[in-house]
Protein backbone atom coordinates (compact mmCIF):
# COMPACT_ATOMS: atom_id res chain seq x y z
CA UNK A 1 0.00 0.00 0.00
CA UNK A 2 2.61 2.62 1.20
CA UNK A 3 4.94 1.64 -2.09
CA UNK A 4 1.75 1.94 -4.49
CA UNK A 5 1.53 5.96 -2.69
CA UNK A 6 5.15 6.68 -3.51
CA UNK A 7 4.81 5.49 -8.09
CA UNK A 8 2.51 8.58 -8.39
CA UNK A 9 4.55 11.02 -6.16
CA UNK A 10 7.60 10.14 -8.30
CA UNK A 11 5.75 10.68 -11.22
CA UNK A 12 4.25 13.48 -10.33
CA UNK A 13 8.16 14.92 -9.42
CA UNK A 14 9.66 13.60 -12.12
CA UNK A 15 6.89 15.33 -14.39
CA UNK A 16 7.42 18.52 -13.07
CA UNK A 17 11.02 18.59 -13.14
CA UNK A 18 10.99 18.17 -17.24
CA UNK A 19 8.33 20.53 -17.46
CA UNK A 20 10.47 23.00 -15.23
CA UNK A 21 13.69 21.98 -17.23
CA UNK A 22 11.97 22.68 -20.68
CA UNK A 23 10.97 26.22 -19.54
CA UNK A 24 13.63 27.28 -17.89
CA UNK A 25 16.81 26.58 -20.33
CA UNK A 26 17.92 30.04 -21.97
CA UNK A 27 19.25 30.79 -25.46
CA UNK A 28 22.87 28.91 -24.41
CA UNK A 29 21.04 26.49 -22.88
CA UNK A 30 22.32 27.37 -19.00
CA UNK A 31 20.75 26.86 -15.85
CA UNK A 32 19.62 29.47 -13.58
CA UNK A 33 22.50 27.50 -10.70
CA UNK A 34 24.92 27.51 -13.50
CA UNK A 35 24.96 31.50 -14.09
CA UNK A 36 24.55 31.79 -10.23
CA UNK A 37 27.57 29.67 -9.43
CA UNK A 38 30.11 31.65 -12.65
CA UNK A 39 28.84 35.08 -11.02
CA UNK A 40 29.86 33.28 -7.33
CA UNK A 41 33.46 32.49 -9.12
CA UNK A 42 33.91 36.02 -10.83
CA UNK A 43 33.07 37.68 -7.69
CA UNK A 44 35.72 35.62 -6.20
CA UNK A 45 38.08 35.94 -8.98
CA UNK A 46 37.73 39.60 -8.52
CA UNK A 47 37.75 40.02 -5.25
CA UNK A 48 40.79 37.57 -4.94
CA UNK A 49 43.06 40.17 -7.85
CA UNK A 50 41.31 43.27 -5.81
CA UNK A 51 42.52 42.17 -2.89
CA UNK A 52 46.42 42.35 -2.93
CA UNK A 53 48.88 45.21 -5.56
CA UNK A 54 52.13 45.76 -5.88
CA UNK A 55 54.91 48.93 -5.32
CA UNK A 56 57.90 49.00 -7.51
CA UNK A 57 60.92 50.27 -5.50
CA UNK A 58 61.11 53.69 -7.28
CA UNK A 59 57.50 54.48 -6.04
CA UNK A 60 55.14 55.21 -3.46
CA UNK A 61 51.51 53.87 -3.66
CA UNK A 62 48.68 56.59 -2.15
CA UNK A 63 45.74 54.23 -0.68
CA UNK A 64 42.21 55.78 0.01
CA UNK A 65 39.37 54.36 1.57
CA UNK A 66 35.77 55.37 0.50
CA UNK A 67 37.72 58.03 -1.42
CA UNK A 68 39.57 59.13 1.89
CA UNK A 69 43.28 58.98 2.22
CA UNK A 70 43.80 56.16 3.84
CA UNK A 71 48.19 56.01 3.98
CA UNK A 72 51.17 55.64 1.86
CA UNK A 73 52.44 51.93 1.46
CA UNK A 74 56.38 51.33 0.76
CA UNK A 75 57.69 49.40 -2.35
CA UNK A 76 56.75 45.49 -1.97
CA UNK A 77 53.40 43.41 -1.84
CA UNK A 78 50.54 45.17 0.04
CA UNK A 79 47.07 43.69 0.94
CA UNK A 80 43.88 45.87 0.81
CA UNK A 81 40.12 45.51 0.94
CA UNK A 82 38.60 44.34 -2.26
CA UNK A 83 35.70 45.61 -4.62
CA UNK A 84 37.03 48.74 -4.72
CA UNK A 85 36.79 49.59 -1.38
CA UNK A 86 40.34 50.08 -1.17
CA UNK A 87 41.74 52.39 -4.66
CA UNK A 88 45.20 52.58 -4.89
CA UNK A 89 47.44 55.40 -6.86
CA UNK A 90 51.01 54.90 -7.31
CA UNK A 91 53.24 58.12 -7.20
CA UNK A 92 56.99 57.92 -8.76
CA UNK A 93 58.84 59.78 -5.40
CA UNK A 94 62.03 58.09 -6.18
CA UNK A 95 62.23 59.10 -10.02
CA UNK A 96 64.42 62.60 -11.08
CA UNK A 97 61.86 64.21 -13.44
CA UNK A 98 62.58 67.26 -15.55
CA UNK A 99 60.81 70.22 -17.16
CA UNK A 100 62.59 71.66 -20.23
CA UNK A 101 61.95 74.93 -21.24
CA UNK A 102 63.02 76.45 -24.68
CA UNK A 103 63.51 73.06 -26.46
CA UNK A 104 61.91 69.45 -25.81
CA UNK A 105 64.17 66.17 -26.05
CA UNK A 106 62.54 64.01 -29.06
CA UNK A 107 62.08 60.41 -27.97
CA UNK A 108 64.49 58.19 -29.41
CA UNK A 109 65.99 54.71 -28.89
CA UNK A 110 68.54 53.04 -26.69
CA UNK A 111 71.29 52.96 -29.83
CA UNK A 112 70.52 56.47 -31.18
CA UNK A 113 72.29 59.40 -30.27
CA UNK A 114 69.28 61.95 -28.18
CA UNK A 115 67.44 64.69 -30.70
CA UNK A 116 66.11 68.31 -29.96
CA UNK A 117 63.54 69.52 -31.22
CA UNK A 118 63.84 73.38 -32.43
CA UNK A 119 63.95 76.22 -30.58
CA UNK A 120 60.88 77.81 -28.54
CA UNK A 121 61.37 81.24 -28.81
CA UNK A 122 57.92 81.49 -26.47
CA UNK A 123 59.64 80.12 -23.53
CA UNK A 124 63.37 81.30 -24.13
CA UNK A 125 63.61 84.80 -25.61
CA UNK A 126 64.31 87.61 -22.82
CA UNK A 127 65.07 90.96 -21.78
CA UNK A 128 68.07 91.33 -19.84
CA UNK A 129 68.48 94.45 -18.03
CA UNK A 130 70.35 96.56 -20.19
CA UNK A 131 68.10 95.70 -22.98
CA UNK A 132 69.35 93.25 -24.61
CA UNK A 133 67.79 90.16 -26.18
CA UNK A 134 68.90 86.76 -24.93
CA UNK A 135 67.92 83.37 -25.70
CA UNK A 136 67.53 81.09 -22.70
CA UNK A 137 66.91 77.39 -22.47
CA UNK A 138 67.16 75.66 -19.41
CA UNK A 139 66.01 72.26 -17.54
CA UNK A 140 64.40 72.38 -13.85
CA UNK A 141 65.12 68.88 -12.14
CA UNK A 142 63.17 67.90 -9.46
CA UNK A 143 61.41 65.05 -7.42
CA UNK A 144 58.11 64.31 -5.83
CA UNK A 145 58.65 64.19 -2.14
CA UNK A 146 55.29 64.60 -0.59
CA UNK A 147 52.72 62.01 -2.77
CA UNK A 148 49.61 62.81 -0.97
CA UNK A 149 50.25 66.91 -1.35
CA UNK A 150 51.14 66.06 -4.90
CA UNK A 151 48.25 64.51 -5.52
CA UNK A 152 45.73 66.59 -3.92
CA UNK A 153 47.29 69.59 -2.61
CA UNK A 154 47.26 71.59 -5.94
CA UNK A 155 45.01 70.73 -9.28
CA UNK A 156 48.01 70.60 -11.29
CA UNK A 157 51.22 70.94 -10.04
CA UNK A 158 53.66 70.09 -12.59
CA UNK A 159 52.08 73.01 -14.48
CA UNK A 160 52.22 75.45 -12.01
CA UNK A 161 56.24 74.56 -11.97
CA UNK A 162 56.53 75.14 -15.44
CA UNK A 163 54.36 78.41 -14.81
CA UNK A 164 56.98 79.22 -12.04
CA UNK A 165 59.94 78.34 -13.14
CA UNK A 166 59.63 80.59 -16.52
CA UNK A 167 58.44 83.46 -14.41
CA UNK A 168 60.88 83.61 -11.64
CA UNK A 169 63.63 83.06 -14.81
CA UNK A 170 62.44 85.79 -16.77
CA UNK A 171 62.62 87.99 -13.52
CA UNK A 172 66.31 86.83 -12.54
CA UNK A 173 67.25 87.55 -16.24
CA UNK A 174 66.22 90.83 -16.22
CA UNK A 175 68.04 92.02 -13.28
CA UNK A 176 71.77 91.44 -14.58
CA UNK A 177 73.24 92.81 -17.97
CA UNK A 178 73.67 90.97 -20.84
CA UNK A 179 77.23 90.30 -21.00
CA UNK A 180 77.17 88.70 -17.36
CA UNK A 181 74.24 86.73 -18.41
CA UNK A 182 76.24 85.16 -21.37
CA UNK A 183 79.50 84.79 -19.22
CA UNK A 184 80.03 84.93 -15.83
CA UNK A 185 76.38 84.91 -14.23
CA UNK A 186 75.55 81.58 -15.56
CA UNK A 187 76.24 79.66 -12.40
CA UNK A 188 74.59 82.42 -10.15
CA UNK A 189 71.28 82.80 -11.81
CA UNK A 190 70.57 79.04 -11.85
CA UNK A 191 71.37 78.90 -8.10
CA UNK A 192 68.99 81.99 -7.37
CA UNK A 193 66.30 80.98 -9.64
CA UNK A 194 66.16 77.05 -7.80
CA UNK A 195 66.46 78.71 -4.25
CA UNK A 196 63.48 80.75 -5.43
CA UNK A 197 61.31 78.23 -7.44
CA UNK A 198 61.59 76.17 -4.20
CA UNK A 199 60.71 79.01 -1.57
CA UNK A 200 57.40 79.06 -4.03
CA UNK A 201 56.83 75.24 -4.24
CA UNK A 202 57.30 75.30 -0.35
CA UNK A 203 54.64 77.98 0.28
CA UNK A 204 52.08 75.93 -2.52
CA UNK A 205 52.69 72.74 -0.51
CA UNK A 206 52.40 70.47 -3.41
CA UNK A 207 55.07 67.96 -2.41
CA UNK A 208 57.77 68.94 -5.05
CA UNK A 209 61.60 69.49 -4.14
CA UNK A 210 63.49 70.76 -6.94
CA UNK A 211 67.10 69.42 -7.38
CA UNK A 212 68.63 71.52 -9.72
CA UNK A 213 68.57 74.42 -12.59
CA UNK A 214 70.64 74.03 -15.02
CA UNK A 215 71.09 76.11 -17.78
CA UNK A 216 71.80 74.75 -21.48
CA UNK A 217 72.06 77.16 -23.57
CA UNK A 218 72.72 80.86 -23.47
CA UNK A 219 72.86 82.47 -26.44
CA UNK A 220 72.28 86.21 -28.62
CA UNK A 221 69.38 85.46 -31.32
CA UNK A 222 70.69 84.39 -34.33
CA UNK A 223 70.45 87.63 -36.04
CA UNK A 224 72.74 89.24 -33.48
CA UNK A 225 75.18 86.06 -33.61
CA UNK A 226 78.18 87.07 -35.84
CA UNK A 227 78.75 90.72 -33.70
CA UNK A 228 78.76 89.17 -30.83
CA UNK A 229 81.03 86.57 -31.74
CA UNK A 230 83.03 89.48 -33.02
CA UNK A 231 82.69 91.34 -29.67
CA UNK A 232 83.80 87.32 -27.72
CA UNK A 233 87.11 87.53 -30.07
CA UNK A 234 87.90 91.16 -29.04
CA UNK A 235 87.07 90.62 -25.54
CA UNK A 236 89.23 86.87 -25.67
CA UNK A 237 91.84 88.75 -27.28
CA UNK A 238 91.97 91.22 -24.62
CA UNK A 239 92.14 88.86 -21.88
CA UNK A 240 95.14 87.05 -23.32
CA UNK A 241 96.87 90.31 -24.03
CA UNK A 242 96.35 90.99 -20.01
CA UNK A 243 97.60 87.81 -19.12
CA UNK A 244 100.73 87.92 -21.51
CA UNK A 245 101.45 90.99 -19.77
CA UNK A 246 100.51 89.55 -16.09
CA UNK A 247 103.02 86.19 -16.96
CA UNK A 248 105.63 88.55 -18.26
CA UNK A 249 105.52 91.04 -14.62
CA UNK A 250 105.61 87.77 -12.74
CA UNK A 251 108.61 87.26 -14.28
CA UNK A 252 110.78 90.07 -14.57
CA UNK A 253 109.66 91.44 -11.16
CA UNK A 254 111.29 88.60 -9.15
CA UNK A 255 114.06 88.52 -11.49
CA UNK A 256 114.88 91.91 -10.41
CA UNK A 257 113.88 91.76 -6.76
CA UNK A 258 116.18 88.41 -6.69
CA UNK A 259 119.08 90.42 -8.64
CA UNK A 260 118.44 93.24 -6.06
CA UNK A 261 118.76 90.71 -3.31
CA UNK A 262 122.35 89.15 -4.17
CA UNK A 263 123.91 92.48 -5.26
CA UNK A 264 122.68 94.00 -1.55
CA UNK A 265 123.29 90.46 0.13
CA UNK A 266 126.83 90.75 -1.96
CA UNK A 267 127.49 94.52 -0.52
CA UNK A 268 126.71 93.22 2.63
CA UNK A 269 129.21 90.82 2.69
CA UNK A 270 131.81 92.71 1.29
CA UNK A 271 131.13 95.46 3.82
CA UNK A 272 131.14 92.90 7.03
CA UNK A 273 134.14 91.12 5.76
CA UNK A 274 136.04 94.30 5.88
CA UNK A 275 134.79 95.57 8.92
CA UNK A 276 135.79 92.66 10.51
CA UNK A 277 139.56 92.41 8.88
CA UNK A 278 139.85 95.71 9.72
CA UNK A 279 138.75 95.04 13.44
CA UNK A 280 141.16 92.00 13.25
CA UNK A 281 143.91 94.11 12.14
CA UNK A 282 143.15 96.58 14.80
CA UNK A 283 143.40 93.74 17.38
CA UNK A 284 147.03 92.45 15.99
CA UNK A 285 148.31 96.11 15.91
CA UNK A 286 147.13 96.33 19.53
CA UNK A 287 148.80 93.26 20.64
CA UNK A 288 151.60 93.88 18.99
CA UNK A 289 151.86 97.37 20.03
CA UNK A 290 151.45 95.75 23.60
CA UNK A 291 154.63 93.31 22.91
CA UNK A 292 156.66 96.20 21.57
CA UNK A 293 156.09 98.56 24.83
CA UNK A 294 156.87 95.26 26.96
CA UNK A 295 159.97 94.35 25.26
CA UNK A 296 161.13 96.38 21.76
CA UNK A 297 164.27 95.08 21.02
CA UNK A 298 162.67 90.84 20.92
CA UNK A 299 159.54 92.50 18.61
CA UNK A 300 161.83 94.75 16.57
CA UNK A 301 163.59 91.33 15.61
CA UNK A 302 160.51 89.17 15.22
CA UNK A 303 159.02 91.93 13.25
CA UNK A 304 162.04 91.89 10.87
CA UNK A 305 162.32 88.40 10.47
CA UNK A 306 158.68 88.45 9.49
CA UNK A 307 159.05 90.69 6.89
CA UNK A 308 162.64 89.00 5.18
CA UNK A 309 160.32 85.69 5.47
CA UNK A 310 157.71 87.25 3.17
CA UNK A 311 160.36 89.51 0.92
CA UNK A 312 162.73 87.16 0.13
CA UNK A 313 160.99 84.27 -1.42
CA UNK A 314 160.32 87.06 -4.22
CA UNK A 315 163.55 87.70 -5.00
CA UNK A 316 166.41 86.21 -7.04
CA UNK A 317 169.78 84.93 -6.12
CA UNK A 318 171.26 87.59 -3.59
CA UNK A 319 175.01 87.32 -2.20
CA UNK A 320 175.74 89.40 1.21
CA UNK A 321 179.27 90.17 1.82
CA UNK A 322 181.24 92.86 3.84
CA UNK A 323 183.28 95.82 1.66
CA UNK A 324 186.65 94.29 0.59
CA UNK A 325 186.13 90.55 1.66
CA UNK A 326 186.63 88.15 -1.63
CA UNK A 327 183.55 85.92 -1.77
CA UNK A 328 183.92 82.44 -0.20
CA UNK A 329 183.73 80.23 -3.42
CA UNK A 330 185.49 81.18 -7.00
CA UNK A 331 182.57 79.61 -8.29
CA UNK A 332 180.31 82.99 -7.68
CA UNK A 333 182.58 84.37 -10.40
CA UNK A 334 181.96 81.59 -12.89
CA UNK A 335 178.89 83.89 -14.70
CA UNK A 336 181.74 86.59 -14.66
CA UNK A 337 184.26 84.93 -16.84
CA UNK A 338 181.68 83.37 -19.23
CA UNK A 339 180.43 86.89 -19.59
CA UNK A 340 184.39 87.93 -21.06
CA UNK A 341 184.75 85.25 -22.88
CA UNK A 342 182.02 85.61 -24.98
CA UNK A 343 183.21 89.32 -25.32
CA UNK A 344 186.56 88.17 -26.36
CA UNK A 345 185.25 86.26 -29.39
CA UNK A 346 183.27 88.89 -30.41
CA UNK A 347 186.24 91.02 -30.46
CA UNK A 348 188.27 88.13 -32.68
CA UNK A 349 185.23 87.58 -34.97
CA UNK A 350 185.15 91.20 -36.09
CA UNK A 351 189.19 92.04 -36.40
CA UNK A 352 188.83 88.94 -38.89
CA UNK A 353 186.26 90.74 -40.81
CA UNK A 354 188.33 93.65 -40.70
CA UNK A 355 185.99 95.76 -38.56
CA UNK A 356 187.36 98.02 -35.98
CA UNK A 357 186.66 95.56 -32.34
CA UNK A 358 183.76 97.54 -30.60
CA UNK A 359 184.74 98.89 -27.37
CA UNK A 360 184.93 96.61 -24.37
CA UNK A 361 182.05 97.01 -22.09
CA UNK A 362 183.32 97.14 -18.45
CA UNK A 363 182.73 93.72 -16.91
CA UNK A 364 179.27 93.97 -14.52
CA UNK A 365 180.78 94.53 -10.91
CA UNK A 366 179.65 92.50 -8.26
CA UNK A 367 177.12 94.42 -6.40
CA UNK A 368 178.31 94.85 -2.91
CA UNK A 369 175.62 95.62 0.00
CA UNK A 370 176.64 96.84 3.36
CA UNK A 371 175.26 94.58 5.65
CA UNK A 372 172.30 95.80 7.63
CA UNK A 373 172.21 96.48 11.13
CA UNK A 374 170.22 94.00 12.39
CA UNK A 375 169.52 95.98 15.83
CA UNK A 376 168.08 99.12 15.08
CA UNK A 377 168.50 102.35 17.38
CA UNK A 378 165.17 103.88 18.00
Amino acid sequence: MKQNDDNPIADLMARMQRQGRGRSQGPGGLQPRQIIIGLIVAAALWGIASSFYTVQPEERAVVKRFGDVYGISDPGLHFKLPFGIDTVQHVATERVLKQEFGFRTAESSATERTQFTGDLPDESLMLTGDLNIIQVEWVVQYRIEDPIEFLYGMREPTQALRDLSESVMRRVVGNRVGSEVLTIGRVDIANTAREEIQEAMDQYGNGIHVITVELQDVVPPPRVQPAFNEVNEARQEAERRINEANRQANEAIPLAEGTADRVIAEAEGYATERVNRAHGETARFNAVLEEYRGVPEVTRSRLYLEALNETLPNIGSVLVVQEGQVPPLPLLNLRDAQAGSAQQGRQQNAAQQGQQPAPQAEPPRQTERQPRNIERTR
